[in-house]
């Protein structure tokens, strides 16, 4: 029974199975985000944010720091209300700043005259002052100040639910005229790479802070930028590096020693990067940044696409469907056709294809997956090309096969070195042809019990094989009591007619040790006749579908057929041609004359060659 892998219906329907197989996983890595994906996607995201944040400086954005170096010379932290007002009021008159967000809270009441002049701030001035929601579930939550602002909540409106907050103290947060969310939700890693857009608490739903910013300085008519960051989480882009923001010290603006034009209609955030107040996240462009880097980084983005210069996220998965089908379908349509090496540089090719178009679209809003075309490819080196491996050496076990009845061993093992593409392909080859025979095979066989006449032909045939596979010669068939062999296919053999030569020689000589066991058994002794002949064939499987036949088909082999006839009326059992004598340069010839071959229109000289 012929086995289901040599079908072609069959492994048509294996490589659609396997495609088939790779796209689906693709698939399931776009939909479930599964943790191992969702990690190798985090980490190439993060790397592409590192090599493409822009350092060139915001002039839009600025960070006013309470640093270490403003708390030495101004005292430790809490500060007094009345100084946090100056620094508010000094940003506002004296820089002429377009709007402040202050990341910082005040769950307390301080100094009375401080904390009123804050609140005259935030009821009036473009100030926004921060509260934080609270994700987690705690078995105690956190409710500490008073939560104020936010809208009514939209049901069709996605929003992150929260379960605590922590605000500023009921004589802030009644009067302030703008409030946002400054809590987050990291990801499994510690990493902050999304903002919550709106947060939904007990009915109501509370903005992001960046987006309250530059909504509390716009004008009355002027559209929210709220909508910008679609969803209810938004991945902050990261546009911009750490060095390009403009970070001045909180000593320094209350001392007014900095130049105005400095922070003159700018957005100014209001932070510290001191470590001992313990505001620093991890982000993908640092593993311990302060936090109010983020929100400069939220703000430049928001601005970013505000101006037409950022893009919208979107998810791509139409182009990641499309991509991941036709590299897919390239791959399946290319394996069969391509050796293995070719098939893992093709995905190499088309993985880094990939990660180059994926990159490009993570940096321009694409949510899709970069690891679900990786993970299809992954399936296909770890099944399909296997598969094609394991097809090719079933075809190569095929074809030694084949050849292992024509050649001998060293010219197999030639073949494989070389290569058995197209070994079988008929092609025009110049060869030279041995055709042997025993003469009188019927009158000898013609009394012997069938038995006896079988063991005779195999032992004859045997001296004849011998000899032709020892010297590199091809088998075509066997005619009976004879052989057709030829020389110079399928490797080519510029000694082709001296290996032929050699080999009738051989053949020769074996016959005559047979002749001596018959004569000592009482035996009649045997003749071989051989022909030898030179030309064009042409060499190849010229079988059918069902029988494979690696043979020859040229005027030389009815040439050499005759050479080896018209023996039983020469003084010799070699007969050469004279094509094939003039090829001969490691034997010595001798003329037997001319002859008139049947189907030849001129005589042709004839040689023998002579014992070595």
């Amino acid at each position: 029974m012929t086995p289901w892998l040599s079908r072609p219906a069959a492994q048509h329907a294996m490589r659609l199975a396997l495609a088939l197989l790779a796209c689906l996983l693709a698939a399931w890595v776009e939909w479930q985000r599964p943790v191992l994906p969702t990690r190798l996607d985090e980490a190439l995201r993060d790397r592409l944010l590192q090599v493409s944040a822009d350092p060139a400086p915001d002039t839009r954005v600025a960070v006013i720091d309470i640093d270490e170096t403003s708390l030495r010379q101004l005292g430790p932290w809490p500060w007094p209300r009345q100084r946090m007002a100056d620094l508010l009021e000094i940003l506002l008159s004296h820089y002429q700043v377009r709007a402040i967000g202050v990341d910082i809270l005040f769950p307390e009441p301080a100094d009375p005259v401080g904390d009123a002049r804050l609140a005259m701030l935030a009821a009036h001035a473009p100030v926004t002052l921060a509260q934080i929601l609270d994700y987690p579930e705690r078995d105690t939550p956190l409710r500490q100040g008073v939560l104020a602002g936010g809208l009514p909540a939209d049901p069709a409106q996605p929003a992150l639910g929260a379960q605590g907050y922590l605000a500023n103290h009921a004589g802030l947060s009644a009067t302030a005229r703008c409030l946002g969310n400054i809590g987050y939700q990291p990801d499994a890693d510690g990493v902050l790479r999304r903002l919550p857009v709106l947060t939904r608490y007990q009915g109501r739903d509370y903005p992001m802070f960046a987006a309250t910013l530059i909504d509390c300085a716009r004008a009355a008519n002027a559209p929210s930028v709220l909508p910008l960051a679609a969803g209810a989480s938004w991945r902050s882009p990261y546009p911009r590096a750490w060095p390009a923001y403009t970070v001045a010290p909180a000593a320094e603006v209350l001392a007014q020693r900095l130049p105005t034009q400095l922070l003159a209609g700018r957005y100014v955030l209001v932070g510290s990067s001191s470590l001992s107040l313990g505001d620093h996240v991890s982000t993908p462009l640092a593993p311990l940044n302060a936090g109010v880097l983020v929100h400069a980084n939220a703000l430049s983005a928001l601005l970013d696409i505000q101006a037409g210069r950022g893009g919208l996220p979107w998810s791509g998965r139409a182009g990641l469907a499309a991509w991941v089908l036709l590299s897919v379908a390239l791959l399946a349509w290319a394996m069969p056709r391509v050796p293995a090496w070719g098939n893992i540089a093709g995905l190499a090719a088309l993985t880094a294809g990939w990660l180059a178009l994926g990159l490009w679209g993570a940096r321009h809003g694409a949510e899709w997956s970069l690891s679900a075309p990786l993970a299809a490819y992954l399936c296909l080196l770890a099944t399909a090309i296997p598969f094609e491996w394991w097809g090719a050496q079933q075809r190569n076990k095929r074809l030694l096969s084949t050849f292992s009845r024509y050649v001998g061993p060293s010219v197999l093992n030639e073949m494989v070195r070389r290569g058995l593409e197209d070994s079988l392909t008929p092609t025009q080859r110049e060869v030279t042809v041995l055709i042997a025979d025993m003469e009188g095979f019927t009158r000898t066989t013609a009394a012997l019990p069938l038995t006896d006449a079988a063991r005779l032909t195999r032992d004859f045939l045997q001296r004849l094989t011998g000899p032709v596979l020892a010297h590199s010669g091809t088998l075509d068939k066997y005619t009976g009591d004879g052989l057709v062999a030829f020389w110079g296919a399928p490797l080519p053999c510029p000694e082709q007619a001296d290996q032929a030569a050699a080999a009738a020689l051989d053949i020769v000589a074996a016959v005559a040790a047979l002749n001596q066991q018959r004569h000592a058994d009482g035996l009649p002794t045997l003749r071989v006749r051989i022909g030898i002949e030179s030309g064009l064939a042409l060499v190849g499987d010229l079988g059918t579908s069902f029988r494979s036949s690696y043979t020859a088909i040229g005027d030389c082999i009815n040439f050499a057929s005759r050479l080896e006839s018209a023996a039983r009326t020469l003084p010799a059992d070699i007969i050469i041609g004279a094509a094939a004598a003039q090829r001969i340069r490691a034997h010595t010839l001798r003329p037997l004359g001319s002859l008139q071959l049947r189907g030849a229109e001129v005589m042709m000289e004839v040689f023998t060659v002579e014992p070595r």
